[in-house]
């Protein structure tokens, strides 16, 4: 889906989080950063998804890794997803998809024998220069911390 290869310089980045800070990839410099793309804030696979990153977060940040979350939802759904789920990583409300189209996530799905445009459920892996290291898009939502770090 994403025209993104391994080795590609990730795209420049600046969106607001779920507090309103804006995040830029500038401020991962020097640091390996997750960047994972999900469809929609508290649905069951999302859900599953950010909770086995938040189980493992420490051992990814042991590794040294940053993370950070992005959908196309409000802020204030990103911070309901943070407090319910007890997330301690940003989540990115890219409501204008300026992110999301960057990565080049968005796109034809199908669900259910309907199809319309959405977040194609996304990973990628940067590296401290911000080059893409790795990009994860079949993403396994309740092993991804195995599979970001090659294990799964």
């Amino acid at each position: 889906m994403t025209t993104l290869k391994q080795g590609d310089k990730a795209p420049d980045f600046s969106a607001v989080d779920q507090d309103g800070a804006i995040r830029k990839l500038s401020d991962y410099k020097g640091k390996k950063l997750i960047v994972f793309f999900y469809p929609a804030a508290n649905t069951p696979s999302c859900t599953v998804e950010a909770c086995n990153l938040r189980d493992n977060y420490a051992d990814l940040k042991a590794k040294g890794y940053e993370l950070l979350g992005v959908s196309a939802d409000t802020k204030k759904k990103q911070a309901n997803f943070i407090s319910k789920h007890q997330l301690p990583f940003p989540l990115l409300a890219d409501e204008n998809h300026a992110v999301i189209e960057a990565f080049g996530v968005w796109g034809p799905k199908k669900f259910m024998g309907r199809e319309f445009d959405g977040i194609h459920r996304t990973t990628f892996v940067i590296d401290e220069n911000g080059v893409v290291e790795k990009i994860i898009e079949k993403v396994k939502t309740k092993d991804h911390a195995a599979q970001i770090v090659g294990e799964g």
